[in-house]
């Protein structure tokens, strides 16, 4: 990320709606933003690989340890949609699969969700990355995704219906085809 001609585009950007940059409240105001969309889309300089790879600790099982599905509910995530820069928020991400041999570390489940949540993105894709990016550092075909989560870009404006709610899944594998496998997503 060029944080210098964010700031420069943040400083525009606050004269072009009619504010005065120079003003107390506003002098730092585009190296503060240029600081937090470094942090907050830091996932943009990877690839679905790289992530996979970056938090694809795993650990041997038996198949006989490893025939049911793991499954991690709750992960809390924010990201921000690529149609309004709008903070996608209130969201929380199921994840389950079923080991082929290796599993991931818990804790990797959790932050695969959180880095692939930092990009600009629709709801939509997020679920399909992290299947994929679950799927590769498992080595598994067989992931379900689950997220629910508020957009900004309809509680806030536009309609503005602060109860509306989004729900995606994505299934690959035997979660595709085997409800028992589905339900455990709920």
């Amino acid at each position: 990320m060029n944080k210098e001609s964010v700031e420069a585009h943040i400083r525009g950007l606050l004269e072009a709606i009619g504010e005065d940059p120079e003003r107390e409240g506003l002098k730092e105001t585009p190296a503060r933003v240029a600081a937090m969309l470094e942090e907050v889309l830091e996932g943009i300089q990877y690839t679905n690989h790289d992530i996979a790879v970056l938090f694809g600790k795993t650990f041997s099982a038996e198949e006989s340890d490893c025939s049911e599905a793991v499954v991690m509910k709750d992960i809390t995530v924010f990201s921000y949609c690529e149609h309004h820069l709008a903070l996608m928020y209130d969201m929380t991400v199921n994840v389950a699969y079923i080991p082929h041999g290796r599993v991931l570390g818990l804790s990797k489940i959790a932050r695969i969700c959180d880095m692939a949540a930092k990009r600009l993105q629709l709801q939509e894709r997020l679920g399909r990355d992290i299947a994929e990016i679950i799927g590769e550092a498992a080595g598994t075909p067989d992931v379900g995704v689950k997220i629910t989560g508020s957009h900004s870009c309809m509680t806030a404006r536009g309609i503005r219906n602060t109860s509306a709610r989004t729900e995606t899944v994505t299934l690959t594998g035997s979660f595709r085809t085997d409800r028992d496998l589905r339900a455990l997503l709920d």
